[in-house]
């Protein structure tokens, strides 16, 4: 039996109600399903192969799935059976976002209201930082021979100059989701829900920022967009932290990618996402503005 079908048998309140299970696409790390219990919607995600190999805590996005609902930016959890490490829940009536909608007018200043009701929300189980994840993700591929892009080990004195300069005045920590991609952004019409939060921990909001930047390769007048919007006003130094962060998010998630190419069953140019996003964090780190960002990050 199938792992949904074993899902759907084991919900009691489902048994005797007449049930269709429709798979849907978009899932980079798992298979998720559309399941109508007597024509009410639900949505399923089952967990792709090894995804245990990418840092991935389900117990941490259980609890945090749950917080980041009591933050009104996410779905509720409807049923949860650990030993598949499935939940079940509400599906959300609305558009799944693209690059494309929401570098749309007005959207960056929404993504950053929609993040910041998330970061005032309640703490999430664990922490979460780009920096050790890099180190475990590049241990993981010496470790299996996993074939990541070339220059990677030689700019890791450069990564730890980052890390350095952001933490000569580090920014308390905050429940992110860490991973919004443009397809983790629903608009119901109304307001933007957050969703999938299998990496999410309290870590620096300008690393949510600048990751939720990256991703839809904003432009420099939206980046200040989405600072203003959170922050009140977009300063050298939180534009400086959101610049750097946004190199981190493609290091450390052109090394996800890397991983993936060699795990993942899924049908995706892994391997093509991670030479791109590798492309671009070091095309940043030789633009002449990188120091720049590193000394602004200490005013």
């Amino acid at each position: 039996m199938a792992v949904i079908e074993d899902v759907v048998a084991k919900i009691e309140d489902w048994q005797g109600r007449e049930v269709s299970i429709q798979p849907l696409s978009g899932g980079l790390t798992n298979t998720n399903y559309k399941v109508e219990v007597d024509g009410t919607p639900h949505f399923v995600r089952v967990p792709g192969e090894s995804t245990e190999l990418l840092a991935i805590d389900r117990n941490n996005e259980y609890h945090n799935t749950h917080a980041a609902s009591k933050a009104g930016v996410a779905p509720k959890i409807l049923h949860h059976l650990p030993e598949h490490d499935v939940m079940v829940i509400e599906f959300l009536d609305g558009t799944t976002m693209s690059k494309g909608t929401l570098n749309g007018m007005g959207m960056p200043t929404r993504m950053a209201q929609a993040i910041k009701t998330l970061h005032a929300g309640p703490r999430f189980y664990s922490d979460f930082n780009m920096f050790r994840l890099t180190e475990y993700y590049l241990r993981l591929c010496r470790e299996r021979d996993i074939k990541i892009p070339a220059g990677y080990n030689e700019r890791m004195e450069t990564v730890k100059r980052i890390e350095g300069a952001m933490e000569a005045k580090p920014l308390s920590t905050v429940p992110c989701n860490n991973d919004l991609l443009a397809e983790n952004y629903i608009d119901d019409g109304k307001q933007l829900w957050l969703i999938d939060y299998e990496y999410s921990g309290n870590n620096d909001p300008t690393f949510e920022l600048g990751n939720s930047c990256q991703e839809m390769q904003f432009n420099d007048e939206q980046i200040v967009e989405v600072c203003k919007a959170y922050f009140g006003e977009a300063t050298a130094d939180k534009i400086a932290r959101m610049k750097l962060n946004m190199i981190m998010s493609d290091v450390g998630w052109g090394l996800w990618a890397a991983i993936q190419a060699n795990i993942s069953s899924i049908d995706f140019d892994f391997w093509g996402w991670a030479i791109e996003r590798w492309g671009r964090a070091e095309e940043k780190m030789d633009s002449k503005d990188f120091r720049v960002w590193l000394d602004q990050v200490k005013m």
